[in-house]
């Protein structure tokens, strides 16, 4: 059910994801990277938030918003590099990015960040 519950979160921060940054493109006539680092932003505190009470049933703190951070956007570092830098199938690119990705932020998530002590 955990699984489940990260899937959903990490669905609904996708959202705010592209309504933040269509929202910021439309109002703007803005640069696209800059639409797209503030969308990740207001996903991230999103998603840390609903991770962090809903998922892991954990308290909010700096260490953990950090490692959350870092696991985040480290993930993003490497689905851009998935999709632009290898010579893969294009849809090869987007199952890994879609459906490994989040198994292996999960795992991290479960067993580093969120850890119990």
């Amino acid at each position: 059910m955990q699984v489940v519950k990260y899937g959903l979160v990490g669905a609904l921060s996708t959202l705010i994801h592209i309504c933040v940054a269509w929202t910021y493109m439309y109002f703007t006539n803005g640069s696209v990277v800059i639409a797209n680092i503030a969308a990740f932003l207001v996903a991230y505190v999103f998603s840390y938030l609903a991770q962090s009470k809903i998922v892991f049933k954990s308290g909010l703190n700096l260490k953990k918003a950090l490692r959350f951070f870092f696991i985040q956007f480290i993930a993003l570092l490497i689905a851009m590099f998935l999709s632009d830098f290898t010579d893969q199938n294009g849809y090869v690119k987007t199952v890994l990015i879609i459906f490994v990705m989040p198994i292996i932020t999960f795992l991290i998530h479960k067993f580093w960040t969120f850890k119990q002590n």
